[in-house]
């Protein structure tokens, strides 16, 4: 039953996208399929290898060493207030990993060491896919650098994409969780997770949810259109070191600050919401009407495709409804504070898959300013192909849970 829950969800996540298609009749089902085969491959390899799993331990040791060295740093700068030991302040223990990160991640791109990767998996993308050198390299990005930060690598080619290419541009930035911001999650989550790799989970949900999202991309938007790079070398972004460490500071500043800000409006936000829902005499399943309630009920069937059993769908689907409408800031704290039961430890981990990701409202306005802010005469086409990849971006981080529900 379980197996065919899965082939069901496959199936169901696949056709949810259809409707979104400009040409149901140009999708291409063999790129459809190699993409969600290459899934599985990739899962199969990243969590199964056991050279790759060594090396994910030794990065989860990296992460207690940086985690250490940032809560130096907070206590410097905030005094006691820095210390997590008498309980978690989200501003002062979580918001600094960003900042942090976002530095280090700006270190090793200029060294070198991130272009390798990304380059890799970008050509891997590109024979998979038939897409262009540009959006390859934008969409691999993506896995490391912020969904802003990603096209800034492929700038000068910005007003030559077609809209099937700014829909993969804007739909992989949004199915995934750029490395600043991981640590951050991964420190939220902590207590819940014992005993599990998380940044090793991290990665593999946003290196898995890239040829998702550009298997939606191609069935929103079926097209042969291909941009290609005029040279095969990797765009230069800093100018030395130095510059990548005050620039990378600037960055995480800028998101860190972003991020708190919206997880603090939007908090306020669904508690005014769920005031007003609260006035109408209407109970769910025993619970009173809130906005989560209702997000939950949406969501539980997409949850149930996930791998997720029924009786524990409405648990996750509030928690996919949240990220979606909110915030994956908000998901995730909600995520750390259920109670014990509340999901099997599975249900957790594909949950977790599920909910990684910036697809939510705010990241479209984010997107289409900071894309449009580089080519201007591309705007109308963002705001065009933006909620295609809403859409396109959640049901990728969706499918990527799915795809680990075949392997735990």
């Amino acid at each position: 039953m379980q197996y065919l829950q899965i082939l069901i969800g496959f199936i169901g996540l696949i056709a949810l996208a259809i409707p979104f298609s400009n040409n149901i009749k140009l999708i291409n089902y063999k790129h459809l399929a190699a993409g969600i085969l290459f899934q599985i491959f990739l899962a199969l390899l990243l969590l199964k290898a056991p050279l790759i799993t060594s090396f994910f331990t030794y990065l989860a040791d990296g992460v207690e060493v940086l985690k250490v060295a940032t809560k130096e740093g907070t206590i410097f700068m905030f005094g006691y207030l820095g210390d997590p030991a008498d309980g978690m302040i989200f501003a002062f223990h979580i918001l600094p990993f960003i900042i942090v990160m976002s530095c280090l991640t700006a270190i090793l791109w200029y060294w070198g060491v991130l272009p390798i990767l990304v380059k890799g998996f970008s050509i891997v993308c590109q024979k998979l896919f038939n897409i262009g050198g540009p959006i390859g390299l934008g969409g691999a990005a993506n896995v490391f650098v912020g969904q802003v930060e990603a096209p800034l690598l492929i700038r000068p080619y910005l007003k030559d994409l077609s809209k099937k290419e700014l829909l993969i541009l804007m739909t992989t930035g949004m199915a995934t969780v750029a490395g600043s911001v991981m640590i951050a999650l991964v420190s939220i989550l902590d207590m819940k997770f014992e005993g599990i790799n998380l940044i090793q989970h991290f990665l593999i949900a946003s290196i898995l949810s890239v040829p998702a999202a550009i298997v939606y991309a191609n069935i929103m938007i079926p097209s042969n259109h291909i941009t290609d790079f005029e040279s095969s070398e990797t765009p230069r972004v800093y100018e030395s070191t130095m510059d990548a460490i005050t620039r990378g500071t600037s960055d995480g500043m800028n998101i860190a600050l972003s991020v708190g800000s919206i997880v603090l409006a939007f908090i306020a936000l669904v508690f005014i919401a769920d005031s007003i829902l609260g006035l109408i005499p209407i109970s769910l399943g025993g619970e009173d009407l809130s906005l989560k309630l209702i997000l939950g009920y949406m969501f539980a069937p997409i949850a149930w495709m996930m791998g997720i059993p029924w009786d524990e769908a409405l648990v996750s689907g509030k928690l996919l409804g949240t990220k979606t409408a909110l915030n994956e800031f908000v998901a995730y704290l909600d995520l750390a504070a259920l109670s014990e039961g509340a999901l099997s430890d599975r249900s957790r981990l594909i949950t977790l898959y599920g909910l990684c990701g910036f697809a939510n409202f705010s990241s479209i306005g984010i997107l289409v300013a900071g894309i449009s802010a580089m080519a201007p005469e591309k705007k109308p086409e963002l705001i065009e192909v933006s909620l295609k990849a809403l859409v396109g971006a959640t049901l990728a981080s969706c499918m990527t849970g799915l795809v680990l529900s075949l392997f735990i």
